[in-house]
């Protein structure tokens, strides 16, 4: 298997130590060819809309006028989805700065569909555990090695690899029967929420050990190309509306960076089996261009077959609740010296947005927790003062 670690909002070249969510995306080379899951360290996300994603993305770059990263822009559509608290407090808690990619997990964040070799499925979500441990970066530290060491991340990988410190993640699964997700009282696939680890245990299935960097950056890192489209039998897509949006968006994009068979370059496609499917010709063809078989289904003729897919049920639940497990998180995930973290570090990048976004913002926290807007509006009001 191959993965690639990635800051979500920078560009090449930028801080590793930003607070930003981290790409966690794998690429397993199977026996039935490419399954990729394109995760991040986190088992939530900002939206549960696909149509928002593009303007979700364009709220993490750069003003079109200034150039500059622009706080108003990330707090505008911030506070206009509420939706998005969950993550925002996930992402300004300690674990928005991760000690480099080696203490970190990783998610596939989704639901997915499991299916056996009896045509029985389950739902599923899947996680990677940091055998390393959970080490996060005090902010200063980070603001230090942004100027110091801004590829920190990348340096401490290389290294331990290189070293033969050989960094290593518990695989787990969660699962839930289709009887239990329409019963289940919030929608199982709103990626803006977490299975309850009480009720849907961990199950542990395998370990994954880096063990090799990789020859040329560019050639394994720069041309890798990940989709969760690119799935093997038994492993399917849900319901989830943000994985149905990605499994079109990730190819498309490929081919735009890429190329149109960009599947073929050594490190994306699937060398321990022979490929078949139904994409013929366009520029840069490295290989026979799958001879005389056939480029269309159904076929008489040896073609590729279609994979079955398992029934989907209709599901029921809330899926507009966007507080109660937030509300969870900042009373009993965090300590008091976590929720004083947590305030200080949406204070520092708030306190520069607009008087009405901050407002906006405020307003939204208290729905989590009187609490959490009380401490905000507290802080916001002394950041003024002292700006004055």
């Amino acid at each position: 298997m191959a993965i690639r670690f990635s800051t979500v909002g920078g560009e090449s070249g930028s801080a590793d130590t930003a607070r930003d969510p981290r790409g966690f995306a794998m690429k397993f080379y199977t026996d039935d060819g490419i399954w990729d899951l394109v995760g991040n360290n986190t088992p939530i996300f900002f939206i549960r809309d696909p149509i928002l994603f593009p303007s979700f993305i364009h709220t993490q770059k750069r003003n079109p006028q200034t150039h500059l990263k622009d706080p108003d822009m990330f707090w505008d559509f911030i506070t206009l989805r509420p939706e998005t608290t969950h993550q925002v407090c996930f992402l300004f808690a300690d674990r928005g700065i991760p000690d480099g990619y080696r203490h970190m997990n990783g998610y596939g964040s989704h639901t997915f569909t499991l299916v056996n070799n009896k045509d029985e499925a389950v739902y599923c979500k899947f996680h990677f555990k940091t055998d390393q441990k959970i080490k996060n970066l005090d902010v200063k530290v980070a603001d230090d090695l942004a100027s110091s060491d801004p590829d920190y991340s990348i340096r401490d990988l290389f290294n331990a690899i290189a070293n033969k410190n050989f960094p290593s993640w518990s695989m787990y699964i969660q699962v839930m029967t289709f009887e239990e997700a329409k019963k289940h009282r919030f929608n199982p696939f709103d990626v803006t929420k977490v299975w309850s680890q009480k009720e849907f245990p961990l199950i542990p299935v395998g370990k994954m050990v880096l063990d090799r960097n990789p020859n040329n950056y560019f050639a394994e890192v720069e041309q890798i190309a990940f989709s969760p489209a690119h799935m093997v039998p038994g492993i399917q897509a849900s319901p989830d509306k943000m994985l149905q949006g990605r499994l079109f968006s990730y190819s498309d994009t490929h081919r735009h960076r890429l190329g149109p068979n960009h599947l073929q370059l050594p490190v994306n496609c699937p060398y321990r089996v022979p490929t078949k499917n139904y994409q013929r010709d366009g520029p840069m063809c490295y290989n026979d261009n799958q001879g005389n078989a056939p480029n269309y289904y159904p076929n008489s003729f040896n073609g590729p077959q279609e994979c079955p897919r398992a029934k989907n049920w209709n599901i029921s639940g809330d899926t507009e609740d966007n507080f109660t497990q937030v509300t969870d998180f900042w009373l009993n995930v965090l300590d008091d010296a976590g929720r004083k973290r947590l305030v200080s570090n949406i204070v520092g990048h708030l306190s520069n947005a607009s008087a009405f976004l901050q407002e906006r913002a405020v307003g939204n926290f208290s729905k989590v927790h009187p609490d959490f807007g009380k401490r905000l509006s507290e802080q916001l009001k002394l950041a003024k003062s002292a700006k004055m």
